[in-house]
C-alpha cells in the first residue's frame, strides 16, 4: 500500500465539495504522508528535551515536521497514526489520526441505504470492534476509504446524490440513520476555535520574535542592565496582553458570527415531525421551514414551496432572492449550478410559502453541513487564508537575515576585540552576544504593521470595511481593477424605455409604455415572467423586474391560507401567484383572460442566461409557457420562422445605444400536464418570439470620474459584465474606458462543432458594412503603426472557446481587451486567474452575488454592499458607486510608503546602535542602561508610532510605489545612510579625542564600570541626534502621502526631540547629567561643533536621500545591462508595441494557424 497519497478534487473522480471555491480550498489538492509512532524515538526526543533544557520542544514547535521525522517512520496512510500534509500552497501541516466506534447494529442497514463507499467507510478497520478513521483539517473532516486507498472528504458520500435522490430523502430519516451519519459527519457546527488564555500566552511566548526578547531580557539581567530589561519585560508583557485580548476578542468575535445553534424541526422516516437542535442536522435530513422562516443552519435543497431570502451575509446582495423548488431530474446536483433552489447556511430565510398544508411554510433537504456549507467556506477562508504573495513581506525576512549576518560579523569582531583585553570569559560571551540583541531589531515586525493599522481606521471613518488587513499593503501595487457593469458602474435602477412586438413580418413600432400595448401575449408575458413576491403587501424583487411589472400596470396577488380558491379559479392547478390586469380590477368580481396565474417559475440562471415560468388562464383553459432573457440566448431557443429577419441589426441599434434590451418569448403548454414536475429543458426550447423590452441604465455621475483618475495613474479598467457586448460598449465609451477617437475589435471565437472547425476572428465595430471592408487596409495600417488606439471586446461564449481552443492568443487578447460581455460568475473569476497569471496586480469591484468568485480570486476585492462586514471579499464599501476605488487605492499607497519609511527606520536605528556599540566596544566602554533605555522608548518608539500617522495625498500618481526591500534604491540608500552614519560617529569620537583637555578613560576595566567618559558621551550625544535625523530621512511625502506639515504630531514630536538633545548636549545639568552618565564637558565650542557636526549629517543624508530620489542609483542598473522586466504583461505589452500583425483584422484563424509571440 502506498505510504503517500493526494486529497484530490475533480481529477481524481472524487469531486471537490460543492460550494468549496478550489482557489479558497488549499487541501483541493494535498500531498499526504503516513507516520506511525515509534517508541524508543519518543522516549529519545523527551530524554533530549530535558537535557537541551527544552530547547528541541520549542524547536519542534517552530518545525512540525522535524518533530514528525524525529519520533515516527513512514508507513501506509491506512495504518498511520499522524499525517503529514503539504497543501497546495508548499505549506506543511501535522494532524492526527482519530478513530471512532460505529453502531455495528446499524451496518447492514447502512449498507442497504447506500453504495458500497459507505460499508468501506466504516468496516476498514475491523479489531474487537468497529472504528471509523478520519482526521480534521481546517474544519473538514476526511475520512479514509478502503477502496480508493485514501482519506477523502467526508463530503465525498453525498457529492453523486441527483435531484431524484433527494426527493427520495422527502420522507425522512430514522433515528439510527441519523445517528449513524452524524457519527460520519460530525456535528453541524462552524466552531470556531477559542483557544484559552494560557494556550494563547504559551504560543505567543513562543513565537520567535518573543523566544529572542526572553533571551535579551536574559542577557540583559547577567549583564547588569536591571532598570533597562524590567522595562523591556514590562514592555512586552504589556504588548504580550494586548495581543492575547485582541487575539481572544477576534476569536469570539469571529466564532459567534460563525457559530449557529438553533431549533429546526425535521420529518421521521415515520411521519412524525420532530424538533432538534440544529447541531445535530445531516445531509438526508428533511427540514421543515416554517412560515416566519429562520434563521438557516445549513445547505439545503428546496422541494416544496418558495422562500424569500436574505443573502447579505454571504454576497453583499441587499435584494432578497426568491428561492424555487429543486426540479426532479437524474442530473447530479450541485449548488453552484442549482443556486436558485438552494438555501445557503447563514442566510436568512424572511418568508416561506406553499411547500406544506394549509399554504404556508416549505420542505427542504439538507445538502451540507458545517464547513462544507457556503458559509463554512467563506469563514474558513478567513481562518485559514491562502498565502499572501507580496514581495514586499518576503523581503522583509530576507532583510532580518541581512541583519542576522551582519550581527554575526559583530559578534565575531567583539570577540576578537574583548579576547585581546583579556577580559573574563563571561564578559566576553555577554558582549558578544549582546551586539545580537541590537543589531536584530525585534520591534521590526510589529513596526512594519503601524502603517496598515492606520489605513484601517482611516477606511473605516469614509466607511469602507476591512477583514485582510495585510491587503490594504497590496493595494498600492494595483495594476488592473475590473469593474461589474450593472450597479456598479452603472445605476441599480431601470427605467422602462419601450416595448417592440416582434414576428415574422418584422417588429412593430416602438411603443414607450407596456402597459399601452393591446392585449395579447405580449404584455401578459411582460406581467407574468418574473420572481416577484409580496412581503406583507410589497412587492419585492430584482430592480428589474419591478421596473417591467410596474410598467405593465398589473398587480400580483398571492395565495391566502391553503389557496384552495385560488386553485379552484385556475382549474385547480397549484398556484404561486396571480397577475391581474387594471381592467380586471375595475369589473369587481368579473373573470377575465387578462387574469393569469403562474403554476410553475425557473429562475433566472447566469449560466442560462434566461428565466421562465408557466402560467395558466382563468378556468384553466389554457396555458402558456414564458421565458425572458438574453435576446441571443432567447433566439437561439425560438423556432426560426417566428425570429425576425431584423433581428440582428435592432438588436445591435439598440444596445449601441447603451440600452439594456431583454428578449420574451412563449408557447403553450399542455393544460393537462403535471406542472409542479415540468422539466425546465421541456419549458425553454421551440419557443415563439414575441418582442424585445428595452430598458435605460444610466451610468452613474461618479463612474467617469473615477476611471479618468484610474487611467491617469496609469491603471487599467477593464468591464467584466453579463449584459450584451454592444450596451457594455456604449457605457464604456460613456464613462471613459474607451475614448471617442478609439476604435473596437469584437473578438468572435467558436468552439468545434460536428460541422466545423475552432476560429478565430478579429472585426472592427462596423466591420459587417461594405465599407469597412474596403478600408480594412487602411484601419490595419493604423492600428499596426500606431496611428490610434483601439480595444478588444469579447464575450462569454468567445472567452471560453479563446480559452480552449486558442490559448497561444490568450495572453494578446487579455492585454487589450476591455469590454468582457455575457460573462457567467465562474467566467468572471477565470478571467481574474489568467490575468494574474501576466503578472497584473488585480482589483475587482462588484455588487452582488455573480461577482463573489472574483471578488474573492482578486488581489484586491471590493463589494458595494450596505452590509458593515460581508465575508464576501476583503474590502466592503457602504458608498454605492466606485468613488472607493481610487481611495482605497490612496490608502493602500501611502500605507504602503509609511510601511516602507518605518521598515527603514527601524533597520537604521538597529544600525545606529550597532555602530555605536561596536565604536565604545573597541574603547572598552559601551552605552549606559538609561542611555539605552533613553534612546529606545524617548527617541526610536515614540517617532516610530507617529510617523505613520500621514495620510494619503489627494491625487494618484502615475507612478506606484515600489514594493521589494531589497531594491537597488531601497538597499542602497540603507548602505550610504549607515556610511554616514558610522562616519558621523567616528567624526565626533576622534573629535572628542583630539581635543587638548581629553582624558582618556581607564583601560584596565570594561564596559560600564568605566562611565561616564568622554568618549561615550560624544559618541552618545550624535547617536541621539542620527536617531531623529533618520526620522526626517526616511519620512516619504509626494507623491503617494501627504507632506511632512499635514503630520502636526509628528513634526511636534521632530523639534520636541531636537530641543531635548541640543539641551542634553549644551547644558544637560548635573541632576541629568549623573541620571544618564554624561560626562561634563565644559568647553562650549566643542558642545557647538558636536551641533553642528549633527546638523552636516542632516544636511548630508537629506541630499544623498533626495539624490535617491531622483534616481542617481539607478546608474547602477546600466551596470548589468538592459534586463527584460519580471512581469510577462510588460514584456509582452513591448512585444506587441513592435508586432506589425496584431490584432489579425479580418482574417479567420485556426488552432494550426497562428503566430506565436513567445515571452522567453
Amino acid at each position: 500500500m502506498d505510504r503517500r497519497s493526494s486529497v484530490v478534487g475533480l481529477q481524481s473522480g472524487l469531486p471537490s465539495p460543492s460550494p468549496r471555491d478550489p482557489l479558497l480550498s488549499p487541501d483541493s489538492h494535498m500531498d499526504v504522508q503516513g507516520y506511525k509512532w515509534v517508541r524508543w524515538r519518543v522516549w529519545l526526543c523527551r530524554l533530549a528535551a530535558l537535557l537541551s533544557l527544552g530547547l528541541l520542544l520549542i524547536v519542534f514547535h517552530w518545525r512540525p515536521r522535524i518533530a514528525v521525522l524525529a519520533r515516527c517512520c513512514s508507513c501506509p496512510l491506512a495504518l498511520a497514526d499522524i499525517l503529514l500534509i503539504r497543501d497546495s500552497f508548499g505549506q506543511q501541516h501535522v494532524v492526527q489520526v482519530l478513530t471512532e466506534e460505529v453502531e455495528a447494529g446499524s451496518l447492514d442497514l447502512l449498507g442497504q441505504l447506500e453504495d458500497n463507499d459507505w460499508r468501506d467507510t466504516v468496516q476498514l478497520y475491523q479489531e474487537e470492534k468497529t472504528k471509523l478513521r478520519f482526521y480534521l483539517f481546517e474544519g473538514l473532516r476526511y475520512i479514509w476509504l478502503d477502496r480508493r486507498g485514501a482519506f477523502c472528504r467526508v463530503s465525498v458520500l453525498s457529492e453523486d446524490w441527483t435531484c431524484r435522490d433527494l426527493y427520495g430523502f422527502q420522507k425522512g430519516l430514522s433515528p439510527l440513520e441519523q445517528s449513524l451519519r452524524r457519527q460520519l459527519f460530525g456535528a453541524n457546527l462552524i466552531d470556531v476555535p477559542v483557544k484559552s488564555y494560557v494556550r494563547l500566552l504559551f504560543e505567543e511566548v513562543l513565537n520567535p520574535f518573543y523566544v529572542f526578547q526572553v533571551f535579551s531580557i536574559t542577557l540583559w539581567m547577567i549583564d547588569a542592565y536591571y532598570f533597562y530589561a524590567m522595562c523591556i519585560f514590562i514592555i512586552s508583557v504589556g504588548s504580550i496582553s494586548i495581543s492575547l485580548y485582541e487575539t481572544r476578542k477576534q476569536s469570539i468575535t469571529l466564532r459567534n458570527m460563525a457559530r449557529l445553534i438553533t431549533n429546526v424541526t425535521i420529518r421521521r422516516n415515520s411521519g412524525v415531525e420532530e424538533c432538534v437542535s440544529s447541531e445535530e442536522l445531516v445531509p438526508g435530513d428533511c427540514l421543515l421551514i416554517p412560515q416566519e422562516g429562520l434563521l438557516l443552519p445549513c445547505d439545503a435543497a428546496l422541494l416544496a414551496g418558495e422562500c424569500l431570502v436574505n443573502e447579505s451575509m454571504l454576497t453583499g446582495e441587499s435584494v432578497p432572492v426568491l428561492k424555487t423548488p429543486l426540479p426532479a431530474g437524474d442530473g447530479t446536483y450541485s449548488s453552484d449550478t442549482e443556486r436558485r433552489h438552494t438555501v445557503f447556511c447563514g442566510t436568512q430565510i424572511i418568508q416561506a410559502k406553499g411547500g406544506r398544508p394549509g399554504g404556508s411554510g416549505a420542505v427542504a433537504v439538507v445538502t451540507s453541513t458545517g464547513f462544507f456549507t457556503a458559509k463554512g467556506d467563506l469563514v474558513s477562508s478567513i481562518l485559514y487564508p491562502q498565502p499572501i504573495n507580496f514581495r514586499f513581506y518576503q523581503d522583509a525576512v530576507k532583510f532580518l537575515l541581512i541583519l542576522g549576518f551582519t550581527a554575526l560579523i559583530g559578534t565575531v569582531y567583539i570577540f576578537v576585540v574583548l579576547f585581546r583585553s583579556n577580559v573574563t570569559w563571561l564578559q566576553l560571551i555577554i558582549r558578544s552576544l549582546d551586539i545580537v540583541t541590537i543589531a536584530v531589531p525585534p520591534a521590526l515586525p510589529a513596526a512594519i504593521t503601524t502603517g496598515t493599522i492606520y489605513a484601517q481606521r482611516r477606511l473605516k471613518g469614509r466607511g469602507i470595511f476591512c477583514i485582510s488587513p495585510p491587503r490594504i499593503n497590496i493595494c498600492g501595487k494595483i495594476s488592473l481593477f475590473c469593474f461589474d457593469k450593472t450597479g456598479t458602474l452603472t445605476e441599480d435602477g431601470l427605467d422602462v424605455w419601450g416595448v417592440m412586438e416582434g414576428g415574422p413580418c418584422g417588429f412593430s413600432e416602438l411603443v414607450p409604455e407596456p402597459r399601452l400595448l393591446p392585449s395579447g401575449h405580449m404584455r401578459s408575458g411582460l406581467a407574468c415572467c418574473h420572481t416577484v413576491t409580496l412581503l406583507q403587501g410589497q412587492p419585492l424583487g430584482d430592480p428589474l423586474e419591478l421596473k417591467m411589472v410596474e410598467s405593465t400596470g398589473w398587480t400580483l396577488q398571492e395565495p391566502e391560507g391553503d389557496g384552495n380558491e385560488l386553485d379552484a379559479e385556475f382549474g385547480g392547478h397549484k398556484v404561486l401567484a396571480v397577475m391581474r390586469s387594471p381592467t380586471q380590477q375595475a369589473q369587481a368580481g368579473s373573470s377575465t383572460s387578462e387574469a393569469v396565474a403562474i403554476v410553475q417559475r425557473f429562475p433566472f440562471s447566469s449560466a442560462l442566461q434566461r428565466m421562465s415560468v408557466v402560467t395558466v388562464s382563468s378556468g384553466g383553459r389554457s396555458a402558456l409557457a414564458f421565458i425572458k432573457g438574453s435576446p441571443e440566448m432567447v433566439a437561439s431557443i425560438c423556432r426560426a420562422e417566428t425570429v425576425p429577419s431584423q433581428f440582428s441589426s435592432t438588436l445591435r441599434s439598440f444596445s449601441s445605444e447603451g440600452l439594456r434590451v431583454l428578449a420574451l418569448a412563449c408557447k403553450p403548454v399542455d393544460v393537462n400536464s403535471d406542472f409542479r414536475n415540468i422539466e425546465r429543458s421541456e419549458v425553454e426550447k421551440d419557443m415563439h418570439f414575441l418582442g424585445l423590452l428595452m430598458m435605460k441604465n444610466l451610468v452613474k455621475p461618479e463612474s467617469g470620474e473615477v476611471i479618468s483618475i484610474l487611467s491617469l495613474a496609469h491603471i487599467r479598467t477593464v468591464m467584466v459584465t453579463g449584459d450584451n457586448i454592444l450596451t457594455a460598449v456604449n457605457v464604456a465609451k460613456s464613462c471613459g474606458m474607451i475614448q471617442s477617437d478609439e476604435k473596437v475589435i469584437f473578438v468572435t471565437a467558436s468552439p468545434h462543432t460536428a460541422q466545423s472547425l475552432p476560429s478565430l476572428r478579429f472585426s472592427l465595430e462596423d466591420g459587417g458594412a461594405a465599407g469597412a471592408e474596403s478600408s480594412a487596409g487602411g484601419i490595419s495600417q493604423g492600428l499596426y503603426q500606431g496611428g490610434f488606439g483601439h480595444h478588444l471586446a469579447i464575450n462569454g461564449k468567445s472567452f471560453a472557446a479563446l480559452c480552449d481552443h486558442f490559448p497561444e492568443h490568450l495572453p494578446k487578447v487579455l492585454m487589450q481587451a476591455t469590454i468582457f460581455a455575457r460573462m457567467s460568475p465562474d467566467q468572471k473569476t477565470q478571467l481574474v486567474k489568467e490575468l494574474q497569471k501576466l503578472n497584473y496586480r488585480v482589483g475587482m469591484c462588484g455588487d452582488g452575488a455573480n461577482d463573489c468568485g472574483a471578488l474573492r480570486a482578486a488581489d484586491v476585492g471590493v463589494s458595494l454592499s450596505e452590509a458593515e462586514a460581508s465575508i464576501a471579499s476583503p474590502f466592503t464599501s457602504k458608498t454605492e458607486n466606485i468613488s472607493c476605488v481610487p481611495l482605497l487605492i490612496r490608502e493602500g499607497r501611502c500605507s504602503l510608503v509609511t510601511s516602507f519609511s518605518l521598515f527603514r527606520y527601524m533597520a537604521l536605528y538597529s544600525l545606529i546602535q550597532f555602530c555605536s556599540v561596536i565604536i565604545l566596544n573597541t574603547v572598552k566602554t559601551t552605552l549606559a542602561d538609561l542611555q539605552f533605555l533613553f534612546c529606545d522608548l524617548i527617541l526610536v518608539t515614540l517617532l516610530a508610532i507617529v510617523m505613520g500617522r500621514g495620510g494619503p495625498s489627494e491625487d494618484l500618481h502615475p507612478c506606484r510605489p515600489p514594493a521589494s526591500l531589497l531594491a537597488v534604491p531601497v538597499f542602497g540608500s540603507l548602505f550610504i545612510h549607515t556610511g554616514m552614519i558610522a562616519l558621523g560617529q567616528l567624526g565626533a569620537f576622534f573629535i572628542t579625542t583630539s581635543q587638548d583637555w581629553f582624558v582618556p578613560l581607564n583601560s584596565t576595566v570594561f564596559g560600564a564600570e568605566n562611565l561616564p567618559n568622554m568618549e561615550n558621551t560624544s559618541v552618545f550625544d550624535l547617536s541621539g541626534f542620527q536617531y531623529i535625523i533618520m526620522a526626517v530621512v526616511v519620512t516619504k511625502g509626494y507623491p503617494h502621502k501627504k507632506p511632512l506639515y499635514h503630520n502636526g504630531i509628528f513634526l511636534c514630536m521632530l523639534l520636541v526631540h531636537f530641543s531635548v538633545m541640543i539641551w542634553l548636549v549644551l547644558d544637560s545639568g548635573p541632576f541629568f547629567g549623573r541620571l544618564l552618565q554624561l560626562f561634563n564637558i565644559t568647553d562650549m565650542n566643542f558642545k557647538m561643533l558636536l551641533v553642528a557636526l549633527a546638523a552636516l549629517n542632516l544636511l548630508v543624508c537629506f541630499v544623498v536621500e533626495l539624490l535617491i530620489d531622483l534616481g542617481i542609483l539607478n546608474c547602477l542598473r546600466s551596470l548589468r545591462g538592459t534586463r527584460q522586466s519580471k512581469k510577462q504583461y510588460k514584456r509582452l505589452k513591448l512585444l506587441l508595441s513592435d508586432s506589425s500583425s496584431w490584432p489579425p483584422l479580418n482574417q479567420t484563424l485556426s488552432p494550426r494557424e497562428h503566430s506565436v509571440i513567445s515571452l522567453s
